[in-house]
């Protein structure tokens, strides 16, 4: 039954394997098994399936995977999963504390993670560790000692690991850096980061670059709420802006493509520039732009619920740059059509600079919100495999839901795939 599971999990989100040009130095690689480890704010499964859909729709024909393996009030000594005493891991020292960690951390970093083969493990632990208090130095001796034991036993497994700390507690108060918690937090990044660099593994802070926007946004409003959601559990907007930090430390490129023209010789058109993208049938009539647009990837879709984000961080300028630029034109605005319908209404300055249409309205955004809707339910239904996985007597349930995900992973195979688009600028109001 696990090969079964292990299958469906993993069925490939593309069926051939290229590489863009924009790949290079990005964390991912085709034929990645991307494992997302944590505590309820990974089982939220919204960060995770941001950083899945921006992976699968920036290389629609590379091969991934992605399991979430979330388990709420979790921590990096994996209580929820093995019952570990914590009184006494907290008073063990040395070898007596290892022992403990190693009885918690082996057996259910088997179960949970390494049953489904991963090549990347993210791990995303410290909210719940740090006990919501100050900071206590025999809490903090455990989850150094656990996050280095996850490093070490996924490793040794040929796991390439990288180490989240979470992002800050958000409460309603101008000074969200002198909360007692934040403080602990803080060290306990600290100690992480301390973690990644003597075990090999990458670390990825997002505790301060979401503090600097939280600090930013609250300076200007005591009450404000940055990231949504409670003081724990970041909204969509929340987990947007961690996604951003977070994609951005395993250097996901920004582009998704260029085109540039120059139309400043009158009828007719240049094509001065085509990256990760085809122009064809160009034509320029001395007031209309047109042309086929052939892209080799789709924007990143962004949760309709999150676009307070994009105000909050240069989230699409880091990741989502989906760009067409126009030298020459006359007029002094331009309504752009993609397959005859209206996108947008964009200044002569703007195209010349070059314009960002990455979530613009349009068929072409409209297709990438179709890949985040079909991963959110291919998600959930994992969600659901995944209860029934740890729970024997459910079994029954199993073979439904394997299908299903295997129906949606297809779905969302076909849905990544690129598809030319015919665009025309035309005068604004004519």
């Amino acid at each position: 039954m696990m090969k079964k599971i292990l299958v469906v999990c993993f069925i490939w989100v593309a069926l051939a394997s290229s590489t863009l040009a924009a790949d290079a130095g990005f964390f991912l690689h085709g034929g990645d098994r991307v494992v997302f480890l944590g505590d309820s704010i990974t089982e939220q499964k919204l960060y995770t399936t941001y950083i899945e859909a921006y992976t699968v729709t920036r290389f629609p024909k590379q091969t991934f995977a992605f399991w979430n393996s979330g388990w709420g009030g979790d921590t990096s000594w994996l209580r929820m999963r093995s019952h570990t005493d914590e009184k006494a891991l907290f008073a063990a020292q040395a070898d007596e504390q290892q022992k403990i960690v190693e009885k918690a951390v082996d057996a259910c970093l088997s179960r949970d993670v390494l049953s489904f083969k991963p090549t990347v493990v993210t791990v995303n632990f410290g909210m719940n560790d740090h006990n919501y208090e100050p900071f206590r130095e025999d809490i903090f001796r455990a989850y150094v000692r656990s996050q280095t034991e996850i490093v070490k036993v996924l490793a040794k497994n040929g796991v390439r690991v990288v180490l989240l700390t979470p992002q800050p507690i958000e409460e309603r108060r101008p000074d969200p850096d002198k909360d007692p918690r934040n403080e602990s937090l803080r060290k306990f990044s600290n100690g992480l980061k301390d973690v990644a660099a003597k075990q090999g593994a990458l670390f990825v802070d997002q505790f301060d670059p979401y503090m600097a926007i939280m600090m930013r946004e609250h300076a200007a409003r005591a009450d404000a709420c940055t990231g949504g959601g409670d003081a724990v559990h970041p909204s969509p907007v929340g987990h947007t802006l961690m996604a951003w930090i977070i994609l951005k430390e395993l250097k996901a490129p920004a582009l998704v493509s260029s085109a540039e023209l120059d139309v400043s010789g009158g009828q007719g058109s240049k094509v001065v520039r085509e990256t990760q993208c085809r122009l064809s049938n160009v034509n320029y009539d001395n007031t209309t732009l047109s042309f086929d647009r052939a892209d080799e990837a789709l924007p990143m879709p962004v949760d309709e619920r999150a676009m307070e984000a994009l105000k909050l961080g240069p989230v699409l300028n880091d990741l989502n740059r989906y760009e067409l630029k126009v030298a020459g034109l006359k007029a002094d605005r331009y309504d752009v059509m993609i397959d005859g319908q209206l996108a947008a209404s964009v200044t002569r300055e703007e195209l010349a600079k070059g314009w960002n249409l990455a979530t613009v309205a349009g068929p072409i955004t409209k297709q990438a919100q179709e890949v985040l809707a079909l991963i959110f339910k291919k998600n959930e239904v994992g969600g659901k495999l995944w209860s029934v996985q740890l729970r024997p007597r459910q079994a029954a349930q199993r073979p439904g839901l394997e299908k299903q995900i295997a129906d949606l992973e297809a779905q969302i195979t076909a849905a990544c795939q690129t598809k030319p688009h015919r665009f025309e600028l035309k005068p604004a109001g004519k």
